[in-house]
C-alpha cells in the first residue's frame, strides 16, 4: 500500500495586528481610512514603558520601520508615522475566528502563535482536492469572510511550510516542496531561515556561510564546533529536515511565569516586593487553574540600565499557595537585589508537578498551609465569577502597581475608542 505524502500548510496573518485593528475600525466602528494604506504601526504606550512597535504596515516598511524596534527610533525613521495603541481582546477574538475557518478543512490545527498556526492537510485531497487550490479556497475565505489576508505555505513538514509562507506577501499562497529547495530556499540569506537569529548569523558569516545554501553545504562538524548542537539543528533545517508533527493539543506547560515593566524606576524594596506580591497573585492563579505545584522559583530583575540578574531556589515542598510563592520571592529578590534602580520583575515557577501532594513538615514553620489553600480557592471563585478586580490585597488600595500584574498589561487589552476619534 502506497504511503501518503505529507502535506502540511502554515498560515500567517499579515501585519495582523495592524490588520484586526483596520478591519475592526472599518467594519465596526465607522471608519474611513484603512491603516493598513497608511504608514502607521501597532506600538505599546511610551508614558509605560513599553514602547516598542509591534506591527507594522507595508507603507511603514519602506521606511525600514522593523517590529521590535523603540517608538524613538521608528519616529527616527518616520516622524509622521500613524501610531495605534494595541487591543488585545480584540486580537484574540480576530485568532479564534481565524482558528475556526482552519478547522472547517482538517481536525489537525495547531495554533503556533496568536497570528499563525500548522494544518495538517494529510489525505484531504479525495475531500478537498489539489493542495494549491485548497490553500487558495481557504486564504479567500479568511478575506473574504472576516476582512483580512493571509499567507500559506505548503510543504511536506512544518519547517519547510513556515519558510514557503515567508516568501512574497500579503495575501499569497506558496508551495516549498524538498525538489524546490535548490531553487527556493538555498539561494536565500542565511538569516532568512528559521532559528537563525541575528548572533547566529554573524558567526556563521565569519565561517564565509552568507546563504541557507552555504549553511546546507557546510561539513555539520565544523558546524557544531562552532555553534554546538545549535549548529546541527540549524544545518538539517537548511536541508530541510524537520521530524516535528502538528499537535492539535499543546504539550503540558513545563513552567508558568509572569514580569512586567514598572511605569517609573523602583528604587526602595517594599515597592518592589509589591510589584513581586502582583506577580505571585497572577502565577499562582495559573498554577491553581492548571491544578498543578511549582518545586522551583526564580525571580528575574531587568535594571534602569537594561541590565538582567536572575536567581532562583529549589523548594522543600512544592507549591501554588500565592503568600508562600511572595516569600519565597521576597527572599530571591533580597539576595540578588544591588540597590540598582528596577525597571522590570519577572516570577518564575518551574519543575511543575502535578497530582496529590503531601507536604513535608518543618519543626520551625507555624504557617497554617490548609488556611492558605482553602482563601486561595476562595479568591479564585469570586475572580471568575465578578472578574479579577472583585477582590485585591489591602496593599494596593492606594497604590500605581496593578495587584495583578504581568503578561499582557491592563493597558493593552481595551483601548477608548472615543478618545482616540475614529
Amino acid at each position: 500500500m502506497e504511503n501518503k505524502k505529507t502535506i502540511i500548510f502554515h498560515i500567517d496573518v499579515n501585519s495582523a495586528f495592524l490588520s484586526w485593528e483596520a478591519v475592526y475600525r472599518l467594519r465596526h466602528l465607522g471608519g474611513k481610512e484603512d491603516l493598513r494604506k497608511q504608514t502607521a504601526a501597532v506600538a505599546g504606550d511610551m508614558a509605560m514603558r513599553h514602547g516598542i512597535i509591534l506591527a507594522k504596515s507595508i507603507p511603514a516598511k519602506k521606511y525600514r520601520i522593523t517590529t521590535g524596534e523603540t517608538l524613538a527610533e521608528a519616529r527616527q525613521k518616520c516622524p509622521g508615522l500613524l501610531l495605534v495603541p494595541p487591543n488585545y481582546g480584540l486580537y484574540e477574538q480576530c485568532s479564534q475566528a481565524f482558528l475556526e475557518i482552519l478547522r472547517q478543512y482538517s481536525p489537525l490545527v495547531e495554533p503556533y502563535s496568536i497570528d499563525e498556526a500548522f494544518v495538517d492537510m494529510t489525505g484531504t485531497e479525495g475531500l478537498w482536492g489539489d493542495p494549491v487550490k485548497t490553500a487558495h479556497k481557504m486564504k479567500d475565505q479568511i478575506r473574504d469572510t472576516l476582512g483580512f489576508t493571509v499567507n500559506i505555505g505548503i510543504s511536506e513538514n512544518k519547517l519547510l511550510a513556515k519558510m514557503a509562507s515567508d516568501f512574497e506577501k500579503p495575501d499569497r499562497v506558496h508551495t516549498l516542496w524538498k525538489e524546490e529547495i535548490p531553487g527556493k530556499m538555498w539561494i536565500l540569506p542565511v538569516r532568512e531561515l528559521f532559528f537563525v537569529g541575528k548572533a547566529t548569523e554573524k558567526k556563521l558569516v565569519n565561517l564565509g556561510i552568507d546563504t541557507v545554501g552555504d549553511l546546507a553545504h557546510t561539513d555539520p562538524v565544523l558546524l557544531k564546533k562552532h555553534l554546538k548542537k545549535h549548529g546541527e539543528v540549524i544545518w538539517a533545517f537548511a536541508n530541510g529536515r524537520d521530524i516535528s508533527l502538528v499537535q492539535p493539543e499543546p504539550p503540558a506547560n513545563k513552567g508558568y511565569g509572569n514580569s512586567t515593566t514598572i511605569p517609573f524606576d523602583v528604587t526602595d524594596g517594599s515597592t518592589a516586593r509589591l510589584v513581586l506580591l502582583a506577580l505571585a497573585e497572577t502565577v499562582a492563579a495559573r498554577l491553581r487553574e492548571a491544578k498543578v505545584r511549582a518545586e522551583v522559583l526564580a525571580v528575574g530583575i531587568k535594571s534602569y540600565d537594561l541590565r538582567c540578574a536572575s536567581h532562583q531556589i529549589t523548594l522543600e515542598n512544592p507549591t501554588d499557595i500565592t503568600m508562600e510563592i511572595h516569600r519565597h520571592a521576597c527572599r530571591l529578590f533580597e539576595e540578588l537585589w544591588d540597590g540598582t534602580p528596577i525597571r522590570h520583575l519577572g516570577l518564575y515557577a518551574q519543575r511543575v508537578r502535578g497530582g496529590a501532594h503531601t507536604r513535608q513538615m518543618q519543626l520551625f514553620d507555624s504557617a497554617d498551609y490548609e488556611k492558605l489553600e482553602k482563601m486561595d480557592a476562595a479568591i479564585d471563585r469570586i475572580r471568575r465569577r465578578y472578574g479579577i478586580d472583585a477582590v485585591r490585597r489591602a496593599a494596593f488600595l492606594k497604590s500605581p502597581i496593578d495587584h495583578m500584574s504581568g503578561g499582557i498589561s491592563r493597558e493593552k487589552r481595551t483601548v477608548d475608542y472615543e478618545k482616540i476619534g475614529i
